[in-house]
């Protein structure tokens, strides 16, 4: 594997991605317990050549909640009892997660509420209004 193809216009370069095999945590036997099949891949979007900065900013922002500490984006996957089909899962699961922080928002519409919206939530409220009003103690009527 050379490079991960983000999308159309945007590859990063194998070199720029550092995968590690460790052993699978949990159940699994003498297989889970003897093999490094876990595979962590870790990126640096901040220190990444092959991003402009537009794209570097869209990254760090969208991905911020997963950026550790020091700005590394780190992905598992230890699914498979192969190292090569986790990383190829985690390449895919890569390549998805940052084609999706680069694809454009939209941008919210702002609507207004209709006229028979406006009524049926007041008429909601009354409603409400009057069941909390029957809960509370009955007057005496002089």
């Amino acid at each position: 594997m050379d490079s991960i193809r983000i999308n159309q216009r945007l590859e990063i370069p194998a070199s720029e991605l550092q995968f590690r095999a460790t052993r699978s945590g949990g159940p699994g036997g003498q297989h889970a317990n003897t093999s490094s099949t876990r595979i962590e891949l870790t990126w640096s979007p901040a220190d990444s050549p092959s991003l402009s900065d537009r794209r570097r900013e869209l990254i760090l922002s969208r991905l911020s909640g997963r950026l550790d500490s020091s700005g590394t984006l780190r992905l598992v996957s230890d699914t498979h009892r192969s190292q090569l089909q986790n990383r190829k899962e985690v390449a895919e699961r890569f390549a998805e997660l940052i084609a999706d922080a680069l694809r454009p928002r939209k941008t919210r519409k702002k609507t207004r509420p209709t006229r028979a919206s406006k009524e049926r939530r007041i008429r909601a409220k009354k409603k409400r209004g009057e069941l909390k009003k029957l809960r509370g103690k009955p007057r005496r009527d002089d």
